[in-house]
C-alpha cells in the first residue's frame, strides 16, 4: 500500500511515495513523529487522504485503543495528511459511526423551475417589441396578452411578479436574446393664464410640449409635438418641419382631432411656438382654456416632459432627421404610434398620499398600471366626455383587433422602415476637420 505525499522542507518542495505507512506499529510511529518534527507532509488529494486514513484506523484497530494510544494515531494521521485536528476528529467519527471514511458529495438545494426557456424567450420578445418598458408595465402587458387576448403561451408569464420579472431579465438566457438641441425660447407676450390646470378627475386637460430633433450644418431638423392628457395619460404625437404658425397650426388641429374626448384645457410652457395670437385664436375658436407654466414651477408641465424622454426620445432617438420627412413621421404617428400608446402600452397612475409633514408621496402598485383607454373607461360618467359620434363599443372593437405585442411589433416594424428611409434619403456627410 502506498500514499503520495508532498514534503515541504527548508530546501524547497519534493514528492515522496511511502509504502505501507499505515502498518507501522506504535513504537515505529512514535519514532517517526520525533524524527520528522521539522518536516511538513501533505496529502495529494482528498479521495486518497480519506482512503489512507481509513486504512490506518482499520490497521491500528482504533476502536480498541486507549485514550493515549488514540492520541498517537491522531497525531500520526495529522502529520502524514496535513489535516487539522477538527478534520481528523470528523473523519474518525465518520469511521466509528459507519465503518468507513468516504468523501460525501454535496447536493445543493434547488427550487423547482417554474418559468421555462420558452417563457424567457417570450419575455425578451415582448421587451423588444415594446422597447423594454418598466417591470410593472411589462407585467401588465403579459397579463393582458393572456386574459384579454387569449394567448395561451402567456399562461405562466401572466402571473409573474414584478421582482421576478427583473430576475429573468438578469439571466444569461435573456441577455442572449435581448445632435444639437435648442432650449425652449421664452416669450414676453401676455397670452394665456399663468396657472396650473385643475382637471378634478375629468379628461380633456392637455399638457403640450415640443421636442426638437436637432440641427445639422445650420439646417433645422423636424419638431415633434407631444400632447398628453393629464388624467388618462392619453397621448398624441405629431410632427412638423417648422414651428412657425403656418406649419404648426395644421398639426395642432390634427392632434386635437385625434383625442376621442372633448378638449377643455390646453397647457404649454412659455415657448413662442404656442404663446402667440394664432394659437390663441385657434383655441378660442374651439372653446379651449389656454394656460401656461408659472415661473420657477418646473412641475407644471412635468407630465409631458417625462413623456418626451420615455416615448419620443426612446422610440425616435436623438439623431438628426431632416424637415422634409415631417409628413412621413406625421403619418407614422397617426397610423401606428398613437394607437399603440393609447390602446396597448400601460402607463403608471400613482396613488398620492400626504405624510405627517404634509409632503406628497407617490406610490405605484401593480393595480395602478393600465392603458390610457382602460383608464378612460374607468372614469365616472366617461361616456359623457366622448366626442359626438364616438362610443366605447366602437373603441372596444378597435382595441381588441390585435394584442399588445402584435401592435408593438407592427409599430416597431413601421418605425424601422421609416427611419431607414429617412437615413437613406438624407444621409449625413462625414464631418471635415
Amino acid at each position: 500500500m502506498s500514499m503520495k505525499l508532498g514534503v515541504a522542507a527548508c530546501f524547497g518542495r519534493m514528492q515522496l511515495t511511502m509504502q505501507n505507512a499505515e502498518h507501522l506499529n506504535q513504537e515505529q510511529i512514535q519514532e517517526f513523529l520525533e524524527s520528522s518534527a521539522e518536516i511538513e507532509f501533505a496529502g495529494r488529494g482528498r479521495a486518497e487522504i480519506y482512503a489512507w486514513t481509513e486504512r490506518v484506523v482499520v490497521a491500528q484497530e482504533f476502536a480498541r485503543l486507549s485514550r493515549k494510544e488514540r492520541g498517537l494515531i491522531r497525531a500520526y494521521i495529522g502529520k502524514m495528511t496535513g489535516l487539522s485536528p477538527a478534520q481528523i476528529t470528523r473523519l474518525i467519527r465518520t469511521y466509528l459511526d459507519s465503518g468507513s471514511v468516504q468523501e460525501r458529495l454535496y447536493h445543493r438545494h434547488q427550487f423547482a423551475r417554474h418559468y421555462t426557456d420558452a417563457d424567457i424567450a417570450l419575455l425578451a420578445e415582448v421587451d423588444r417589441a415594446h422597447e423594454r418598458l418598466n417591470g410593472a408595465a411589462t407585467r401588465r402587458i403579459l397579463e393582458r396578452e393572456y386574459l384579454e387576448f387569449g394567448k395561451q403561451e402567456f399562461r405562466r408569464m401572466a402571473g409573474i411578479s414584478v421582482s421576478h420579472l427583473y430576475n429573468l431579465r438578469q439571466s444569461a438566457r435573456y441577455r442572449k436574446r435581448a445632435a444639437v438641441f435648442e432650449a425652449t425660447r421664452p416669450s414676453p407676450v401676455a397670452i394665456g393664464e399663468r396657472r396650473k390646470p385643475d382637471p378634478q378627475g375629468r379628461p380633456g386637460f392637455l399638457r403640450v410640449d415640443t421636442v426638437h430633433q436637432g440641427d445639422w450644418d445650420g439646417a433645422k431638423g423636424v419638431y415633434h409635438i407631444n400632447a398628453v392628457d393629464t388624467v388618462t395619460q392619453w397621448q398624441i404625437v405629431g410632427c412638423t418641419s417648422k414651428i412657425s404658425e403656418q406649419f404648426l397650426l395644421p398639426v395642432l388641429e390634427a392632434i386635437l382631432h385625434q383625442f376621442p374626448f372633448q378638449i377643455i384645457g390646453f397647457h404649454a410652457d412659455n415657448g413662442s411656438e404656442y404663446i402667440n395670437h394664432r394659437v390663441a385664436e385657434l383655441l378660442n375658436k374651439l372653446v379651449i382654456e389656454f394656460t401656461k407654466s408659472r415661473a420657477c414651477r418646473s412641475q407644471d408641465n412635468a407630465l409631458v416632459e417625462g413623456k418626451n424622454g420615455a416615448v419620443v426620445r426612446k422610440l425616435i432617438g436623438y439623431g438628426y432627421i431632416a424637415g422634409e420627412h415631417a409628413e412621413a413621421l406625421q403619418k407614422f404617428y397617426t397610423a401606428y404610434l398613437n394607437p399603440y400608446l393609447n390602446y396597448h402600452r400601460p402607463c403608471g397612475f400613482a396613488t398620492v398620499s400626504l405624510d405627517a409633514r404634509g409632503k406628497r408621496q407617490r406610490r405605484y402598485k401593480a393595480a395602478d398600471y393600465a392603458t390610457p383607454y382602460e383608464k378612460l373607461k374607468s372614469l365616472p360618467e366617461a361616456a359623457k366626455c366622448l366626442k359626438a359620434g364616438i362610443s366605447f363599443e366602437q373603441r372596444d372593437v378597435f382595441a381588441a383587433a390585435m394584442s399588445d405585442t402584435e401592435c408593438a411589433r407592427k409599430m416597431t416594424t413601421a418605425k424601422a422602415r421609416l427611419l431607414r428611409r429617412c437615413k437613406s434619403e438624407s444621409p449625413i456627410p462625414p464631418r471635415s476637420f
